[in-house]
Formats: C-alpha cells, structure tokens, sequence
C-alpha cells in the first residue's frame, strides 16, 4: 500500500464496507422520466418555522406533480440544537397539515422507505466510508490544528483582509505525511478530516438555480472540514452523500445557503456525484411596523413565525395550505378564482413562478383565505373540526359544544350555505366568540345597545315585540312583521324613507330590528336574527327580552 492508503487505514481502520457497496445498496431509483425526488431536511430543534413548512409545501408539490418522491430527512449532525422528541414535533407538524411524506421518519425512532437511514447520527460508517476513499485519493487529510492556531490565523487574515479559512498557505497538514499523522494519532492528539480543496482562486462555477435562474460564483478553495473530532460529518459534508445516496433530484431549500453551494458542487465533483438541480427560495417577510420596510420573520420576534402559532389559534391545514400556494406561485389566486371547488393538487405549481426576492407573509390575508375557506363548509364539518380542535385548546367551548350536538350544529348552520355566507370565523379560537351568545357558559351577559333610540322607546319596542312574536313565523313573514310593528310605534319602514323625512320619525326599522338583535344577542352585529331566534327557541329569547327590559329600566345592572 503506498503511504494515501496507509493513512486511509490509519484513519479508518474499522470501515470496511465501500462505496461501492453503498451504491449497490441504494441504487438508482425506478421512476418515470422527469419524476424528481425532493426532501425535507430540518434539524431535530422542536422549532417548524413558518418558512420551513412552506419549504416543505414546495418540495411536497414539486415531487408529487411529476409523479416522484418526497422524503423526511432529519439532519442531526450538530447535537446542541437537538431538543427531546425534536424528530416527533416535526413530524407531527407536518401532519397537521397536511404534508404527507413517501419516505423518511415517521416518528421519533421509525422511518419507512429503503434509502435510510434517514437520521444523520445513524449513517456515520456511511460518511466515514466515502471521506476513507476521499483520503486513499489524496483528496482529504488529517488536520491537527488546535482552535487557538486557528483563531491566530483567522485574525491574521482579518488584518491582512484575506479571505477567512483553512486554505494554501494556511492548511498546514494539508501535505501531512503518513508517519508523522500515526505519530500525532498514537500520541493521542486531536484532529478532523478536511477536504484537500482542488479549487483555485481564479476561477468561477456557475450553476442553473431553479428558482434564480444563473448563479455565478468564485469557486471554493477552502479546505473545510468533512468529519469533525469525535468522527461525524459536517453539515457540508453530510448532504451531499445523503442527497446522492436517497438519490435527491431536487434540492430545495432557504437561500441562505447560496454562499454554501460552491462547497457543495466541488464535494459532489470530487465525490464523483452528480449534482442535483438546486432551488434557493427566499426568505418570507413581513412589514416592520416601526420602519415601515420590510424584514424576515422572525422567529425572535414574530410569534406567527412558528407552526405551532397556527395550530393553537386553530387555523384549518387546508387554509393554511392555500395561503401559501397563493404567495408561492402569483398565479394561483387567479386560478382559484376561475376554480373555486377544484382541488389545490389540480393546480399548476412552477418553481420559476416563485419570488425570488421572498414572498410577503401577510396574517390578514391569511384570515381572508381561512374565512373564504370555512365559509364555504357545511355546519357539520364546521361542527367537527371546531370541536376537534377545542378538544386540545379549550375546555370550556369543547364541554359547549358537546353537550348539544344538534344544538350546536344548528348554530353553526345559520346563515350557512347561502349564495353569500357569512365570513365570521377565520380560525377555530374565533369560535368562542362567534357562539357565546347562544351559550350561558360562554356569555358574559352584556347588552350592548346603540345611543338610540332613547331608552324608554327601546323598552316600548321590546315590550311591544314581546307581545307580537310568533315563533311560528316564516323566515318570509318575520321581517314583514316587525316592520309593520316598527311603522305603529313611529318608525319608518326602511332607512331611505327615513333620510327623506327624517323629522317624521323616531327612527326607521333598522333601529327597530337593531333593539331586538342587541336584547337577544347583546351585540350590534350579528347573522340573521330571525335564525338566531328560531335556534334558541321562544322561551329563551322571551327570558332575555324580560331580561333587556329590566336592564334597560334599570333594575338590573
């Protein structure tokens, strides 16, 4: 054995399978022609940033529209991050909504699929396998340098404004012979495994980025570190065998690792890999209110950054999935207003229609979607996806709704199906409000009446209404009614009557209908209150007239 093959069994003694066997071991996939495998590949930190889950969104979309695979990749190499049960949260945040994985982890210790592991910390003989190789070619070394030599040399190259690294003149064991590393090993000194960098100042590589379009950059030359001291990967390093051995067509990820791509396409060159087509998608952002400008969101400062936001303040998965196909791609709005009850999978999805400055992720826009969306299910599905979700977030509301099925299903069917429905709730914690008035447990009993009419007129019209109501009465007949007992106490029978003459009256109907809709429900603004009647049913709505009497006539505070 010449001396790159004594260090390459130095270094590695106990590695015996090649990497040739690892390509036997994960061949090529069988899949038709332009399918692209994608994957997700978050770090275990109990953290799923909004950004993150609308990266997976992307990768989701990108494998399933050309009929290819998506997988679930956990990279641990960096163990401080870590948090406990770090792999179930990310799992389970995916499943919230909806993003289903073909292959990869699927709780905290299992995964399905036959290119695992799919957990970084259980593949280092995997790793070790390809760096020996890289050693045995002269393409990676032992490097003993301690972090004070590094740190002199990277103050030196701040001073002389160099570029900062272990590079030329600065990797000193990058030509380290074999006997002096077994000496330094046998001595027990520490050391990691670089990559003897083939690039060179001068030059540039170029890549197609499929959301960017052309990237040209400085090629790299640094010799950056491959296996850390206690024998893991790097990052770096890391990826590129997982990408060539899960067979990763497509790698889409956060543009923040475009200064990384040239270490990546060098570790594929000399890897002998081929490189998958990458896709940089750009941060997403928000307006800062105190600027005015635009920034990231933050996972510091932006509470609406983490996916778990979404889930406690209960927006539905299908909401929130269209939200973001809405700032992925500019088209789908478009789309979906010409295709109001198609499938969101029907829709068209392009990585060159992304932004490629970063989308702005607005939470007003977001409830508009949600509301567009919960509007248009029935009172049943409203029914069972509120209650699921009270379940976990809210005692009260879940013991409400549960007790009374039909009840509550009637609540929820008011103004329900029709040409124009309301658009009251945009998110399951909305739902305690919108029902409270039909609930004792969940009203706070206040009436909110306007300024007029006065308060003995407003007494007069709740005595009178008492007298007259009829719960018998069409849904056709109701409003007829109050409007011919609105005209007897001096009101006008509809709002312009009353502009025109409005010395005339006390008010017009509307101010009518608006007494009894606060004495029923306490608010100003409600659905329709012939429904609302019909739901709470005539005892209840006589108990809180009675009670709007007394209130208003000041026996009851």
């Amino acid at each position: 054995m010449d001396d790159k093959q004594n260090m390459a069994e130095l270094l590695f003694p106990h590695i015996t399978k090649t990497p040739a066997d690892y390509e036997t071991e994960y061949p090529e996939r069988k899949l038709a022609d332009g399918a692209k495998v994608t994957r997700f590949a978050p770090s275990p930190t109990g953290f799923l940033h909004m950004g993150s889950l609308f990266a997976a969104l992307i990768g989701r979309r990108t494998a399933s529209d050309s009929d290819g695979v998506f997988y679930l990749r956990i990279e641990d190499t960096d163990k401080k991050r870590e948090v406990k049960n770090g792999v179930s949260q990310l799992v389970e945040g995916l499943k919230a909504f909806n993003i289903d994985i073909d292959e990869g982890m699927v709780s905290e210790t299992e995964s399905r699929g036959a290119y695992g592991p799919y957990i970084q910390s259980k593949r280092t003989p995997i790793y070790q396998s390809y760096v020996k190789e890289l050693v045995k070619k002269g393409l990676a070394y032992p490097c003993f340098m301690t972090e004070d030599e590094i740190s002199i040399i990277r103050e030196k190259q701040e001073h002389e404004k160099k570029l900062p690294g272990i590079y030329g003149e600065y990797a000193k064991y990058r030509n380290i012979s074999y006997g002096e590393a077994k000496r330094r090993i046998e001595a027990g000194e520490e050391y990691v495994v670089r990559l003897h960098s083939p690039g060179r100042e001068e030059n540039r590589v170029s890549f197609d980025d499929s959301i960017k379009g052309r990237i040209e950059m400085p090629e790299n030359i640094l010799d950056v570190v491959l296996l850390k001291k206690d024998g893991t990967p790097t990052y770096h390093f890391a990826h590129a065998v997982d990408d060539h051995l899960m067979r990763t067509t497509d790698v889409i990820r956060g543009d923040e690792w475009i200064s990384s791509a040239p270490i990546h396409l060098q570790l594929f060159e000399v890897l002998g890999f081929k490189a998958p087509r990458y896709a940089h998608i750009a941060p997403l952002q928000k307006e800062d209110g105190e600027t005015g400008g635009k920034r990231k969101l933050s996972k510091r400062k932006d509470p609406e950054a983490a996916v778990e936001y979404y889930k406690k303040a209960g927006y539905p998965a299908e909401a929130v999935i269209e939200y973001l196909l809405t700032i992925a791609n500019s088209n789908y709005e478009e789309w979906r207003l010409a295709n109001p009850e198609a499938e969101q999978s029907e829709f068209e999805f392009s990585l060159s229609k992304m932004s490629k400055a970063g989308a702005l992720f607005d939470l007003a826009k977001l409830n508009d979607v949600s509301k567009n969306y919960i509007c248009r299910l029935s009172a049943e599905e409203v029914y069972d996806l509120a209650a699921e979700w009270a379940k976990e977030y809210n005692e009260k509301l879940y013991a409400c709704l549960t007790d009374d099925e039909e009840y509550a299903k009637a609540v929820f069917s008011i103004e329900r199906g029709n040409e124009k429905p309301r658009k009251d709730i945009a998110k399951w914690e909305d739902v305690e409000n919108y029902v409270a008035y039909f609930y004792e447990e969940l009203w706070d009993g206040k009436l909110d009446f306007a300024d007029s009419p006065s308060r003995d007129d407003m007494i007069e019209i709740i005595e009178t209404y008492k007298e007259r109501y009829n719960e018998n009465d069409s849904a056709e007949d109701w409003f007829p009614h109050l409007r011919e007992m609105a005209v007897e106490l001096g009101y006008a029978k509809a709002p312009k009557v009353y502009k025109k003459n409005p010395e005339e009256y006390k008010g017009h109907v509307g101010d009518v209908a608006g007494v009894i809709r606060a004495a029923v429900t306490g608010r100003r603004n409600t659905p329709d209150l012939y429904e609302i009647m019909q739901t709470l049913g005539v005892d209840e709505v006589m108990r809180r007239l009675n009670r709007a009497v007394a209130y208003l006539a000041g026996d009851e505070k």
